[in-house]
């Protein structure tokens, strides 16, 4: 049989005055709480963002990661074409003068049939 402790009866001056002690204790921290001249140091977290607010930084986040995937990409192109990257600028450039190629679409290239004769 496990040891049980007996509890002493408090009696009912004892549980009002200790009520008593906890509700002076609390009233006094909301007040220090509530004065603006307090010398308490509260640690608050992160501050609250809207959900609009998060899925605009997670959209401006993607847009970044889609710019740097695709200046890698280019970059690659640009190290593997055997043009010049001067004249392959001026070329895209032209192309968006021209209305040809717009910003944000992938221009439409025909396909070039070869034929070998023999």
């Amino acid at each position: 049989m496990k040891y049980q402790k007996d509890h002493k009866p408090i009696d009912e001056r004892d549980k009002l005055r200790q009520f008593r002690e906890l509700d002076d204790a609390f009233a006094n921290a909301l007040r220090e709480l509530d004065n603006p001249e307090n010398g308490f140091n509260i640690p608050t977290g992160p501050p609250v963002r809207s959900l609009d607010t998060l899925e605009e930084e997670e959209q401006k986040a993607r847009e970044e990661d889609r710019a740097v995937a695709f200046r890698e990409r280019f970059d690659a192109l640009l190290a593997e074409s055997p043009i010049a990257q001067s004249e392959l600028l001026a070329l895209i450039e032209t192309l968006l003068r021209a209305g040809h190629w717009k910003e944000g679409q992938v221009p439409r290239t025909k396909a070039v049939v070869t034929s070998s004769t023999g």
